[in-house]
């Protein structure tokens, strides 16, 4: 297991400072021999990918994917373009290791990152897969991200009820991945900066564990993201840690912008104030 504690960093933006404060935790789990997740946290991309494949195959492809997107972090150009060129990149590196990686090796990848190219900074979160990008505000948990499932397919065709879905047999079949015949193109959600914002990054060996009540339960038990992402880990293993669990816990304060509030109670407009499951705001859907 990593041992988490809370990273900072402040960015001087054109309509005022922001803080950001964040840790990460990544374990195997109590049934599996190894950890096929790995995890990137550092402004201004915080990536969680969940590899799948036999042998050390599902290793490969997430550890190819976070090395690429490690890369255009540091590079220091983050943007849905420079996103997908690294995804491909990474799908070339999984396809050159034929010995340990086929048609069924890949890997989810999710995450958000603050893009300040434009006029008014914003967050973008990505997604391929069925990990998942939560958002707190204004105490009450969102799920941003649409998993690529067969299970969400038949909840969204209405074939399938949410709780049904929780304990159906195709739970683990994703539809999209990134890997040697698969699209790396992402789902995007844009999302309004805004002061005490709680973004949680995990893999679903969390969610397998804890529902989204039991996740905003443990954010508002913990204010530290490093203690945050460490009762949320105990909580998954005690449960039962039967896949890999990764967490990335990321706040958000806007100093002068309710600089007294606490992180999960901030308020302000957004296009994603009021998001559905899907990721799209009750007015689209």
């Amino acid at each position: 297991m990593t041992e988490a504690s809370t990273h900072t960093h402040s960015v001087a933006l054109r309509d005022g400072p922001l803080e950001l404060s964040w840790a990460e935790v990544t374990d195997k789990g109590r049934r599996r021999d190894a950890n096929q997740d790995a995890v990137f946290a550092t402004f201004p991309l915080f990536i969680v990918a969940d590899g799948m494949g036999g042998h050390i195959g599902g290793e490969i492809a997430s550890a190819s994917t976070v090395e690429r997107l490690r890369d255009v972090a540091e590079a220091g150009i983050v943007n849905a373009k420079t996103i997908e060129k690294a995804l491909a990149r990474a799908v070339k590196d999984i396809a050159s290791h034929p010995e340990t990686t086929d048609d069924g090796t890949g890997t989810t990848v999710t995450g958000v990152y603050l893009d300040t190219s434009g006029g008014d900074p914003h967050w973008v979160t990505l997604n391929i897969g069925d990990s998942r990008v939560y958002l707190l505000r204004d105490s009450t948990i969102a799920q941003i991200t649409t998993d690529h499932s067969v299970v969400q397919e038949l909840v969204a065709a209405g074939r399938l009820s949410p709780e049904e879905a929780e304990s159906h047999p195709y739970g683990n079949v994703i539809t999209r991945a990134v890997g040697p015949s698969d699209s790396v193109t992402p789902d995007y959600v844009r999302l309004d900066v805004v002061d005490g914002d709680r973004f949680v990054i995990c893999s679903d060996g969390l969610t397998k564990e804890l529902t989204d009540y039991g996740i905003q339960h443990f954010l508002a038990e913990n204010s530290d993201p490093a203690d945050a992402v460490k009762a949320m880990l105990d909580a998954a293993l005690e449960n039962g840690g039967r896949d890999n669990v990764t967490i990335i816990v990321l706040d958000v304060h806007r100093p002068g912008d309710g600089s007294d509030t606490e992180p999960g109670a901030g308020r302000g407009s957004s296009d994603a104030a009021n998001l559905d499951a899907d990721g799209s705001s009750p007015d689209e859907a």
